[in-house]
């Protein structure tokens, strides 16, 4: 039966990526179907002035993982069609720093090239559903809020997907050329270097998303400060830890040892975080005494 479709499908495209993709697609689906099975079982929410029973925030919870479940494996299978042009992507880093630019990386396992192929749709997938979960996320958290913290929430996402975006930015042009120029040309008059393709893309995968949630610094304190949670004198008094925490967090993201590479890490931490308490003062001073 297999050996009968594998012609058909080879007409549409690469079978070795079509299948997969049919996989995740028919999971999305099923998900779909469950999710809008039990939106439409579900009973009308009582009003705002009601309490709501704790068994509707287990219904409304489920209804809200589903959602950004599909949105997950739609954005993974979109990311897995385009493997071979994210993996091109990934690469051109390694690629400017070898002086004849023609790196290509090898892989010793059967499996190694498709799990770290998974892997980055993973991640693919998460920064595309990146929107609808946290959408979901502020939605949920919704009910419990004021009128104006939900405005403050809804009006600062956009901001918050841009600054993820930003520090992905941030990795891939300034932090992860100096890293790589560094780790692969050290040593290079004793032993030439044969990288793993799973090394070197989970070390770029990992420095893109911390970096990415890294830059997510000065909004997470604005909007701390604006709903009146911490205030610039706190994050102020905590400025002498950060430095500490600074340096601790760029040497566990950073993937060499040397003090140069968690420095361009580090600094830009550091700056943020002022940023952070520079937009909680003037939070604070527009920040009405009483909500």
């Amino acid at each position: 039966m297999v050996s009968e479709l594998l012609p058909l499908i080879a007409r549409f495209g690469d079978p070795r990526i079509l299948l997969p993709l049919g996989v995740i697609v028919l999971l999305a689906v099923a998900v779909a179907a469950v999710y809008l099975y039990y939106r439409i079982r579900r009973p009308p929410r009582p009003p705002a002035s009601d309490a709501i029973p704790l068994r509707e925030h287990f219904v409304e919870l489920r209804s809200r993982l589903l959602v950004c479940l599909v949105a997950l494996l739609i954005g993974t299978a979109v990311a897995f069609y385009f493997y071979e042009e994210i993996f091109r992507l990934l690469l051109r880093p390694a690629q400017q720093v070898v002086a004849s630019g023609d790196f290509k990386p090898i892989y010793t396992d059967v499996t190694e090239f498709l799990g770290t192929t998974v892997r980055m749709s993973l991640l693919g997938g998460f920064v595309l559903a990146l929107p609808v979960i946290l959408y979901n996320a502020i939605r949920f958290a919704a009910p419990g809020l004021t009128p104006r913290e939900r405005k403050i929430l809804f009006s600062f996402l956009p901001v918050a997907l841009l600054a993820f975006v930003g520090g992905m930015a941030f990795g891939y042009f300034v932090m992860i050329p100096p890293a790589l120029r560094f780790l692969l040309t050290f040593g290079g008059d004793i032993a030439d270097p044969l990288i793993r393709i799973s090394n070197l893309v989970n070390i770029m995968v990992r420095l893109l998303f911390w970096l990415g949630l890294s830059f997510e610094t000065p909004l997470v304190m604005y909007i701390l400060a604006v709903l009146g949670v911490v205030r610039a004198s706190g994050f102020a008094r905590f400025r002498r830890f950060w430095l500490v925490a600074a340096f601790l967090i760029a040497a566990a993201i950073t993937p060499t040892i040397d003090p140069v590479n968690q420095a361009i890490v580090a600094v830009p931490l550091i700056v943020l975080y002022e940023v952070g308490i520079l937009l909680a003062k003037f939070a604070g001073r527009r920040r009405p005494t009483t909500d």
